[in-house]
């Protein structure tokens, strides 16, 4: 498929699109990373007592995480469709811009509502984090500093995360400073893939200017640096599991950035990316994460 946008048409997007497919709603959340950081959330709070509380949390992380993929197709859609995007339903006019619009505003009012049942504390922090990655969608992307949403919405995350549980504790240091180098790493590999698309668009962000070469190898050594933080912040020294824990972080961003380096169009890298953000949650479960 022509993927250059010269001459592609975008009637799908702005005149043909008029069906709200639910499986195709669905895919146009970004399905993958929003049910893995949804996921994670659970998990930690989960091994951090937040009992039946978790069932809250993890709705307002849902939601929030529903808001952003649904609110990045919605604002791309055009340009989406100008690249010929056949995994964006919007951009192929199998949903409509209207309905991505629509579940966009109703789960960032749900999140609004999800985050504040929280506590003030806590879902004035993951409210801050949301707003963040909308920012990304709505511009920021398209700049020098497209790297500061995502770093600043997954170091606020353990942030909320650790103010949603009882007592409300607050996040070690070096758990926010680890979730800030995910974000850098997972902006990194999410952007890889899109590199040429992007550049056909007007979107410079900073992927862009370093290229290929220096995105990859830098959103390994963010991921790795988050791992070592993991491994080397809790009190007590390092442990055995988490040396393992380091050399499976840093196999599988190897093997991602190796991929990334042979296919620019592969999403490899992000799902590795994803699978070391699985191993540091891993690492903190049961680990003093957070501070009374």
């Amino acid at each position: 498929m022509n993927r250059s946008g010269a001459g592609r048409d975008t009637a799908p997007v702005r005149q043909r699109a008029r069906r709200v497919g639910g499986f195709d709603l669905f895919l146009a959340c970004h399905p993958g990373p929003t049910i893995a950081v949804s996921a994670l959330a659970g998990v930690l709070v989960v091994g951090s007592g937040a009992g039946a509380r978790t069932v809250l949390i993890v709705a307002a992380v849902l939601t929030g995480q529903l808001s952003v993929g649904w609110s990045n197709d919605w604002v791309d859609a055009v340009r989406d469709a100008a690249v010929g995007r056949p995994d964006k339903p919007v951009a192929d006019g199998r949903v409509a811009i209207g309905a991505v619009r629509a579940a966009a505003i109703t789960a960032a009012a749900a999140c609004v509502v999800l985050s504040l049942l929280m506590g003030w504390a806590a879902g004035g922090v993951h409210l801050a984090a949301v707003a963040s990655a909308w920012a990304y969608n709505l511009g920021l992307k398209r700049t020098v500093w497209s790297w500061a949403p995502y770093a600043l919405s997954f170091a606020l995350l353990p942030m909320a995360l650790a103010l949603a549980l009882p007592g409300r504790p607050t996040a070690a240091w070096w758990v926010v400073a680890a979730g800030g180098l995910i974000g850098v790493g997972a902006h990194g590999t999410n952007v890889l893939p899109d590199l040429l698309d992007d550049a056909a668009t007007g979107v410079r962000g900073l992927p862009h200017r370093l290229g290929a070469t220096g995105t990859a190898l830098g959103s390994a050594g963010a991921l790795l640096g988050a791992t070592v933080l993991l491994v080397s912040g809790p009190t007590g020294g390092v442990t055995t599991a988490g040396v393992v824990a380091l050399a499976v972080a840093a196999a599988v961003a190897t093997a991602g950035t190796v991929v990334a380096l042979r296919d620019r169009r592969s999403r490899l890298p992000f799902l590795a990316a994803i699978v070391v953000a699985a191993v540091d949650v891993v690492l903190l479960v049961g680990s003093p994460w957070t501070v009374a």
